[in-house]
């Protein structure tokens, strides 16, 4: 039996960690195309991939109205939208499944693959909650998901929770981690900081896209109780969030960390940068659906504190694997940073079991056998 025919759509032509979960997830899918709403640097990556890719003709612009905004902001795109949704209708006709990679490729793909007749399996990277999607979002969402989608893919307990919390049918949800695998890098940690012009001495390190929700301003007050620890941020302010790149920089400043925070911007290198640090940090204050650099590090064999927020208990093994401290706690965060920076002695078999831990349960394979099968198994019309 031939291999079904794929269509995978997102909303933006950036990469962030939805996108580089797409960009390991489309592997098996040679020859198989993606619909993007606008241009950028996913297109390319898709393509380097062996896929097909379209550009929507009216998408440019979407990722401006942020998730959290009122639905009544959405007004004025009508018709895009509307367009945007006859351009998906046409190439889902082409295809047996529909696989839509964000929320918003989700509420257009919902409608397309209906008119289109075709399953839609929409992968959740969000939580959905209050803290991210207004009210009228969420039930749009949970809604189109009950009644449009063959399966709902998430990363981890904590977003399938919150899906189910939400009103969303529980037999349609598939829990599938997130598979990562970090390239080897023969190097030593001094080496690489050489080579990157990294400072010296104790460093950590926070690696994810500018956001508030993200906690970098935390991590910031945390060092003004640190002494003598630097710090590299990786990461932009990717869909709108420029104001809050701009209170970073003021607030390096006004805190006196000018000589020991450096902001490195968007990277395609952070599994050697990750390598480079002393500790790296996960310092969302809002529960995260996943938490890709939490499994990065435990691979390359770097400490981990993360706050104690949605799916990094269970990444970290209630502690085992990490440090956990409470979100939005500079007190708590500044205290982990000193222990870590100190090497106890329980420190090395705390890496080694994460290492261990992160091989087990969150490989690319894993990843894309289990959802290979949910593609073919909606394509084929079988309960997924």
């Amino acid at each position: 039996m031939p291999a079904p025919r794929v269509l995978f759509v997102c909303h933006t032509g950036a990469i962030s960690g939805a996108e580089l979960v797409l960009i390991d997830l489309v592997q098996p899918w040679v020859g198989e195309a993606a619909f993007l709403f606008e241009d950028g640097p996913l297109h390319q990556a898709l393509a380097a991939k062996g896929l097909k890719v379209r550009v929507s003709r009216w998408g440019k612009g979407l990722t401006d109205v942020r998730r959290d905004s009122s639905i009544l902001k959405a007004f004025p795109l009508i018709g895009r939208l509307g367009a945007i949704i006859a351009e998906l209708t046409g190439e889902a006709r082409r295809h047996d499944v529909i696989y839509a990679n964000s929320q918003k490729a989700f509420v257009l793909s919902a409608v397309a693959a209906t008119l289109a007749r075709r399953p839609l399996i929409w992968h959740l990277h969000d939580i959905i909650s209050s803290e991210h999607f207004g009210a009228t979002q969420r039930r749009v969402q949970v809604t189109l998901a009950n009644y449009c989608t063959a399966k709902v893919i998430v990363p981890s307990q904590a977003a399938a929770d919150a899906f189910i919390a939400e009103g969303g049918r529980k037999e349609l949800v598939a829990i599938v981690p997130n598979g990562l695998d970090v390239p080897p890098d023969a190097n030593t940690p001094l080496e690489i900081r050489r080579e990157l012009k990294l400072p010296e001495g104790p460093l950590v390190g926070v690696f994810s896209r500018l956001a508030a929700w993200k906690g970098q301003h935390i991590v910031l007050q945390a060092l003004a109780k640190t002494p003598g620890v630097s710090c590299i941020i990786a990461g932009a302010a990717l869909f709108g969030e420029e104001p809050y790149a701009e209170k970073l920089n003021r607030m390096v400043a006004d805190l006196g960390l000018g000589d020991r925070v450096h902001f490195l911007g968007q990277r395609n290198d952070v599994p050697r940068l990750m390598r480079a640090v002393d500790a790296m940090i996960h310092p969302s204050i809002d529960p995260e659906p996943f938490g890709r650099t939490l499994v990065e590090a435990m691979l390359a064999g770097v400490p981990v504190i993360a706050t104690d927020a949605g799916a990094a208990s269970d990444i970290l093994e209630v502690g085992k694997a990490g440090t956990l401290v409470p979100p939005g706690d500079v007190d708590a965060l500044a205290t982990a940073i000193t222990r870590v920076m100190s090497h106890p002695p329980e420190l090395a078999g705390q890496l080694r079991y994460a290492e261990a831990r992160a091989r087990s349960h969150y490989s690319v394979d894993q990843m894309l056998q289990t959802v290979s099968s949910l593609i073919g198994r909606a394509a084929a019309g079988a309960p997924v």
